[in-house]
């Protein structure tokens, strides 16, 4: 059945250019937000800022005229401020020190309102703040408060809503060595409704701008994106079909690459695969054929052909019948081991005498074949394992190495004590296993001249089995060859410990 798309999915160049849409469009309202509706707010609160921080500068050179003066003169050039030191004694102020900073607004414009000013700082704990409309009319100011801080000192005035020019009188308190000293200073809130109509407009040029950029990357992007992912897309597909040479060629971003060449390795695999497969079919229909048409050609003569129901026909039969019941045996040993279901029984044991007792299971074939099979071990070894698969592998390897020997017909089983582990290696003569091959010899069936032949010994799946019991035990194996010079397999596993053996004369503690 072959894959179909839902057609009501969404793309990832649309979902791309989605997210990237709401992002731009996110990002503009929090530019409008901060721009028209968050603006007079900061402006505002910066100039207050600016007061207060310009008065403390001031309060911290009271105690020296020049200083005071210096600082009165760079504060007002530097803050756009009107600023006037006073030097209240009683119910009179007397300026000291007068700088014109911000323009248009004389002392002469206060005059009134310094009482006013005075008792409203005292009231408000030192320090006191207001807002007043400015309407020039022939120099003259209209003086009347909008906002103020009376009752919370330590604030600034609301914002007002009043769309003209507004004024901002800040007034200070100062007591210094029983002298007492009145900061004025005054600044002007430029209107900002021009500077807001110019972002507006500056703000639609940027926002179409971004939105054309958008949609300029997006397309860059999903080109360079899902072009990758369509083309192993349509390789995937190629795959489904069973065309394992589909190339999933994806170039760019390290991710794609890395997923490019994992789909490429899965292809590979599946392609070996999917070739041992039909090998696997081939060669096992082929070893159930061969002893069933045997077993059927004994029977029919038997039946058919007068005399022919001899020892010699039935043991024929009863050859046959054993080899297909070993082929039945081995495979169903290795789906239980490979499912999990056969688990190694771990034993203390001999593994020397365990290939001593496997290779006396060849004596017939050594006498009637010619087969020579020499076994050299240095010393008794025990292992802790499961003695009956154990048993199992050496009887594959050396049955593996009868099938493939040379003319001479010689396997040579070894065992090596290295360390704490002992190897058990069996070699043959035969032509030996190209390097490109060897990788695969443990896959069921895996044969490597391709043209599969009946074993002179066992069913064909002896290495599959060894591999399957070798894992199951953590143990290392492996096989060494060359073209033309023989071929030995091997497994490692761990040596029991030695037990302790005690002298019966210093079992017990003397004197």
């Amino acid at each position: 059945m072959e894959y179909t798309y839902k057609k009501y999915k969404i793309g990832i160049k649309w979902k791309l250019f989605a997210i990237i849409a709401i992002f731009i469009v996110c990002a503009l309202l929090c530019i409008w937000f901060f721009q028209f509706f968050m603006l007079n707010i900061f402006y505002q609160g910066s100039m207050f800022a600016d007061l207060a921080a310009s008065a403390d500068e001031i309060v911290e050179c009271l105690d020296n005229e020049d200083e005071v003066r210096e600082q009165i003169l760079e504060n007002s050039s530097k803050y756009f401020f009107n600023i006037w030191l006073l030097r209240v004694k009683g119910n009179r102020g007397d300026i000291l020190v007068e700088a014109n900073g911000a323009g248009g607004a004389e002392l002469s414009f206060l005059k009134y309102k310094i009482e006013t000013m005075y008792s409203q700082a005292v009231a408000n704990g030192g320090t006191y703040i207001a807002t007043i409309p400015i309407e020039e009319s022939e120099n003259t100011f209209e003086f009347k408060v909008l906002e103020d801080n009376f009752g919370s000192k330590d604030s600034f005035p609301r914002i007002t809503s009043y769309n003209g020019t507004i004024g901002t009188i800040y007034a200070r308190i100062v007591n210094l060595d029983g002298r007492e000293y009145m900061i004025l200073q005054y600044s002007v809130l430029t209107p900002l409704n021009t500077t807001v109509t110019m972002l507006k407009r500056q703000f639609v040029v940027i926002g179409t701008v971004m939105l054309v950029m958008a949609i300029g990357w997006v397309v860059i992007m999903s080109r360079m994106i899902t072009k990758p992912i369509i083309n192993m897309n349509q390789a995937a597909k190629k795959l489904a079909k069973g065309n394992y040479d589909a190339d999933f060629s994806g170039k760019g971003y390290s991710e794609i690459e890395e997923l490019s060449e994992s789909l490429n390795y899965a292809a590979s695999e599946l392609a070996k695969t999917d070739n041992l497969q039909k090998e696997l079919i081939s060669n096992i229909s082929h070893d159930l054929r061969t002893p069933l048409t045997m077993i059927k050609g004994y029977s029919e003569i038997m039946r058919d052909i007068p005399g022919e129901n001899t020892s010699e026909n039935a043991q024929a039969i009863i050859d046959e019948s054993e080899r297909l019941s070993n082929l039945v045996n081995d495979m169903l040993d290795l789906s239980k081991i490979q499912a999990g279901a056969r688990k190694p029984n771990i034993e203390e044991f001999s593994i020397t005498q365990t290939v001593r007792e496997t290779l006396g299971r060849y004596e017939k074939l050594v006498m009637q074949d010619g087969y020579k099979i020499d076994f050299a071990a240095d010393e008794e070894v025990l292992v802790k394992a499961d003695r009956g698969m154990i048993l199992q592998v050496v009887y594959n390897l050396i049955n593996n190495a009868i099938n493939y020997t040379g003319e001479d017909k010689y396997v040579r089983v070894l065992q090596e004590v290295r360390a704490n582990k002992v190897r058990i290696s069996v070699t043959d003569t035969g032509e030996g296993i190209s390097a490109e091959d060897l990788a695969q010899i443990w896959n069921r069936y895996y044969r490597v001249d391709k043209v599969h032949k009946r074993a002179a010994i066992g069913t064909g799946l002896g290495l599959s089995i060894v591999k399957e019991i070798l894992e199951a035990h953590s143990a290392a194996f492996g096989v060494e060859s060359a073209i033309g010079s023989g071929t030995t397999f091997w497994f490692e596993i761990e040596r029991a410990p030695t037990p302790l053996v005690f002298d019966a004369e210093y079992d017990s503690i003397g004197d």
